[in-house]
């Protein structure tokens, strides 16, 4: 049986979310209005909101269903 491999982020989530939607933003600045930019900035929003998600679930102020 294989065994998986597993190491430790040292990054968290949210931060890695934003910096590919940073890096996919800055690769759409350099393409020409078409479909491949507009799939570009749609995963940079897709990983924002993945971001945005990420942090309110980890927020203190959210409460479990009664």
């Amino acid at each position: 049986m294989q065994r998986r491999r597993r190491f430790k982020q040292t990054v968290s989530l949210e931060e890695r979310l934003a910096q590919e939607a940073a890096r996919l933003r800055e690769l759409a600045k350099k393409l020409p209005a078409g479909f491949e930019r507009e799939a570009l900035l749609r995963k940079a929003r897709k990983a924002e909101t993945g971001s945005h998600l990420s942090e309110w679930l980890r927020s203190p102020g959210l409460q479990p269903p009664e």
